[in-house]
């Protein structure tokens, strides 16, 4: 029989080899019988039956092939969990490295000032896959930031403003505002290797502004400015959205000047019956569910042709305003972002 190389066979056909050795072995032939009969050397053959008397049918089962874990790594297994939990949980400035992200560089300066240890770039790249960690684009988060306010929304405030609303049948609305550009165009382009693509854009541009409250349940109210939002536009949006509502809004609004301002704090006192404003914690804007809807509208308008003038930009806004408040379940799929996803 041809001469097999064992190592190129797989596990469970390597084992089958080993259990027809042993086969013959008990039927009488000599070593170098089973060797040609089996494609094997007669060295072979007689180290699969020494692990046979030796350890049994479990001397027959391959094994997991390569080095021992851990062989040949510059870290212990105590540093490795170390460094992997210090760049799960931290950014590198508060570790007090010199970058604003995990590169493969920053990495390896974490582990030259924690443990002594340096590394290539790209040995550090391996250990980084080995880690499970990939290369992705940050999400943005404010340095201002309290984490303790976040989580004392998560944990607290929201579910206790969710369970008053059930008790008093009233419903729950986030609510935010956005600008749009009419030489605002984003995605990409192709275009021959080398020449980067043109969109050619009103020198003279306009703009709009959108005000927006929405429910988990996939209701949209919303209402087209001509500029950024002010005390009084937001009057006429809140008078609007308790008009339509049909129950008491509990309305959750970042903490924009304009929200707090005395003119709309003098509007709600005296209608608690109809209305109640709460704020997000400051500088959390992956908190309100409305941003989907934000995103979204800026994702569609922008990826038309370029509006030449606010009117076609009002039109292309009002169009795509429209449709979404016509499909609920559109609407409902923001609050399935994972940050977005507690509120659902």
């Amino acid at each position: 029989m041809k001469h097999v190389d064992m190592r190129k066979l797989p596990a469970a056909a390597q084992e089958e080899r080993r259990r027809q050795v042993i086969g013959l072995r008990r039927a009488g032939m000599t070593y170098d019988a089973i060797a040609a009969q089996a494609g094997l050397t007669r060295t072979g053959v007689f180290n699969i039956c020494l692990r046979f008397a030796e350890r049994g049918a479990a001397g027959l089962k391959s094994g997991p092939r390569g080095p021992e874990p851990g062989h040949g790594r510059f870290l212990d297994a105590e540093q490795e969990a170390a460094a992997r939990d210090l760049i799960r949980r931290h950014t590198p400035d508060e570790l007090d490295l010199p970058f604003a992200l995990w590169s493969r560089a920053a990495a390896r300066e974490l582990l030259l000032q924690r443990f002594g240890v340096r590394l290539a770039v790209r040995t550090m790249g391996t250990y980084l896959a080995r880690w499970g960690f990939t290369a992705q684009k940050p999400l943005r988060r404010a340095y201002e930031q309290d984490p303790a306010a976040v989580r004392r929304w998560l944990r607290r405030d929201y579910p206790q403003l969710a369970a008053r609303a059930k008790a008093e049948g009233g419903m729950v609305f986030w609510g935010d505002e956005t600008g749009l550009r009419s030489d605002d165009v984003r995605g990409r382009s192709y275009a021959p290797r080398g020449r980067t693509p043109e969109v050619r854009v009103n020198h003279k541009r306009s703009g709009l502004g959108l005000i927006s409250a929405v429910t988990n349940k996939g209701e949209l109210r919303w209402m087209v400015l001509d500029g950024a939002v002010k005390a009084p536009s937001l009057l006429r949006f809140l008078a609007r959205l308790v008009r339509d509502a049909g129950h008491k809004v509990f309305l959750i609004l970042d903490r924009l000047p304009v929200h707090r301002s005395a003119k709309v704090r003098a509007w709600l006192a005296g209608r608690e019956a109809e209305i109640e404003v709460f704020h997000l914690p400051g500088y959390s804007p992956e908190l309100n569910p409305d941003e989907g809807v934000n995103g979204d509208l800026k994702q569609v308008v922008t990826r038309k042709a370029p509006a030449r003038s606010k009117a076609q930009l009002k039109r292309a806004v009002v169009g795509h305003m429209r449709k979404l408040s016509k499909s609920p379940h559109r609407v409902r799929s923001f609050f399935g972002h994972e940050t977005f996803r507690y509120a659902a």
